[in-house]
Parts: structure tokens; sequence; C-alpha cells
């Protein structure tokens, strides 16, 4: 059943969640503007789909405080669409790919994520904890002197903090005392705002401005199956990670129709494909978020910063949030594949390091998962193969 409402699943962690709720609605914004701008998309519009996708997840979705939004992963492959055929068949991708992860969830897809070796899942969080610190280290060129001092200084706070109170995630309190710093220093320091044009949108519900046509699925059929494999492999290798972090169980068939039906519900709202953000994941479990409410939380703050705080939202330092997704970076980092080098397993280590590199070079994750996964079977065979001779 998509729609399900367990009290266990919404109560239980109500100040934590909200808290954890309002941390990780910032840490949507940087990544979600960065890869707008690139995918050709108004800024504003990709932080209103992803408010929209955060939210019908969290009421369909089966992992609590799983983060879902307009990723950086899915704004690439509708980059050349836009750019080719415009924003109206990006639209419709949208929402031919919400079907296509809708009907791959009732078909089991999720089922084969067991067979995704251990070693491949090593090489696919750390290729996404290496993504994360990329992307921050590549905003660095742009920054002020007092970026790079507020960016150290947050790097600092993030591990400190913690030992002093555990009653605020640090994160927030980073966030508002850094905001505040931003006031008083106004031309020394870049803000959300100087990310991209931030006019207003005036969302509506309608259905893209495309021919009903053979034509037309035939243009944004690839796409669309590119992005609901990629969607679906991103969401699927998510949840066993928060299922970890948090020591709980998850539904993760009833989390890939709810991607498909988040994705849907915001291509007809005008909004791109949306899929689990692991980074923005990690912060909200790292501040205290268990439950759906946190998530809920946070798809509202999204929706009152678009809508009513716009002029403090614009005004928050994107020197705070580099600080604080590197850290999130260095602790979604799987530290403990190390262990695979420093003992000589030289097979399992060259395919996570395969995986690694083909990820992080393509920006693609269905390639380097695929590639890790062929390689796995072929090692495994040729050592069938050696053992029955």
């Amino acid at each position: 059943m998509l729609f399900s409402f367990h009290k266990n699943e919404w109560l239980g962690n109500e100040k934590n969640d909200l808290f954890a709720g309002l941390v990780s609605s910032i840490a949507i914004l940087p990544e979600v503007i960065g890869f707008a701008i690139i995918a050709g998309v108004n800024p504003i519009s990709a932080l209103f789909a992803s408010a929209i996708t955060l939210l019908v997840i969290t009421f369909t979705g089966g992992r609590p405080a799983m983060v879902s939004a307009a990723a950086g992963s899915m704004a690439l492959v509708i980059a050349s669409l836009i750019e080719s055929h415009g924003l109206h068949y990006m639209i419709a991708a949208t929402i031919l790919t919400g079907f296509i992860q809708l009907f791959l969830g009732y078909m089991g897809i999720h089922k084969l994520m067991r067979f995704i070796p251990q070693t491949v899942m090593f090489g696919f969080v750390n290729a996404l904890a290496i993504l994360i610190f990329l992307a921050q280290i590549q905003q660095l060129p742009n920054q002020s002197i007092w970026s790079y001092i507020m960016i150290v200084t947050t790097i600092i706070l993030m591990y400190i903090i913690p030992k002093i109170t555990k009653v605020v995630p640090p994160a927030l309190l980073i966030i508002l005392f850094m905001t505040i710093i931003s006031f008083i220093f106004k031309d020394n320091l870049q803000t959300v705002g100087n990310l991209g044009d931030m006019s207003a949108i005036s969302p509506t519900i309608s259905l893209p401005a495309v021919p009903l046509t053979l034509q037309t699925l035939l243009i944004i059929l690839p796409t669309s199956l590119a992005l609901a494999m990629i969607g679906l492999i991103e969401s699927l290798l998510t949840v066993p990670i928060i299922d970890k972090m948090t020591d709980s169980q998850s539904d993760s068939q009833r989390e890939v129709k709810a991607q498909g039906l988040g994705n849907i519900i915001t291509g007809f709202f005008g909004g791109q494909a949306g899929c689990a953000m692991i980074g923005q994941a990690v912060i909200n479990v790292k501040s205290g978020g268990r439950k759906k409410l946190s998530t809920l939380i946070a798809s509202i703050s999204l929706l009152l910063f678009i809508f009513v705080f716009k002029d403090i939202m614009i005004q928050i330092p994107t020197a705070a949030l580099i600080g604080i997704m590197i850290t999130v970076a260095l602790d979604t980092f799987e530290w403990e594949s190390l262990q695979l080098i420093r003992t000589f397993e030289i097979t399992e280590s060259f395919i996570m390091i395969v995986t690694i590199s083909v990820i992080v070079y393509t920006h693609n994750l269905a390639i380097g998962i695929i590639l890790g996964v062929l390689l796995s079977g072929i090692v495994y065979y040729f050592s069938k193969k050696k053992h029955s001779i």
C-alpha cells in the first residue's frame, strides 16, 4: 500500500526532528540552486520542485528521515534535454520518469538491490562522499578571505559544539550565527542570493505544453529512463545507509513507489525530477532526524523560504554551508572500507576503486554501479570456475 500512516513513523522524536528539518532545508539550498543553474532551470522553481518532491515522499515513502529533492545527479541528466528542446519537454520527461518508477515499484525492482556486493556499496558511498567534497572545493575560488575564515571556523565548530551541547544541532546554531554575521559584513561574504536569479514564481498545476505524439515520447523516453534508473539507484542505495545510521528498518518497495509518485506530482507543478540526496539525508540524521516529521518540517521550511522568508534565505552565507557539507562528506565516507586496501584484498579493492572512479568521473551513479556489479560477477564466475577445476 502506497499510503500508510503509522504513528511510530511520525511521533516520538519531535524536538530533534524539528531542528533536523530546519537544518536539512538549509542544506538543500546550495546543491539545488547550483545544479538548477547548470541545468538551465530557475533556482526558485527548482527549490519549489524540491519542496513538493520532499512533501509527497514524506507522506508516501518507506524510509523516514531520508531527504529527497532535485538532486544534482538528476539535474545533470536533464540539462541536455532542456538545451535541445526546452523546459516543457523536461517537465514531460519528469512526469514520465515518475510513471516508470511507479511501474518498477509495483514490479519489485527493489529486490535487485540484494545482488549489489558490499564492495560496490562501499564504492557508491565513497564516490558520493567525494562528489559532495569536490562540489564544495569547486566553490572556493569564488570566495573572499572572510569566507575562507568562515569555512574553517564552521568546520571546527561542527566538531566542537557537540562536545559542549547536544540540545540543538551544531549546523543549525552555526547557520543562525553565520547568517547574522553576513548581515553585518554584506559586501565581504557570498550568500545564497548571489548564486543565481531569485525572482519569485507563481506555481500552477498544468500539463506540459508539448505535443501528445509518438515523436514527443521518443524525445523524452531516453532521458526519462536514465532519470528513473539513476533516481532509483541513488535512492535504494541511500536507504540502507539511513537504516544503518538510525538502527531501524524501512520499506524499500514503498519508497520506490513514493519516488515515482513524487516525480509525477512535481512534474505537474512544472518541476524537475528528484531523488534521495545522501548528503542532506546524512545531515538530517546527524542533526537528530529520525521520523517523517523531520522531512515534513524540511519541506514546509523550504516553502516558507520561497514565499515568506526569501529575504532571509538569500542572506545565508554559502561559506557556512560549504563548511557544513565538507564535514558531511568526511562523515559519509566509509573509512572502514580502507581496510580492504590495508589487508591487501586486491580484487575487492580494485572493484571498489573502479566503482568510485567511474562515478566521480562521469557523475553517473548508474554506470558506476552497473560496472561494479559486472566486475563482481566476472570475478565470482572465474573464482567458481577455478575452484571447480
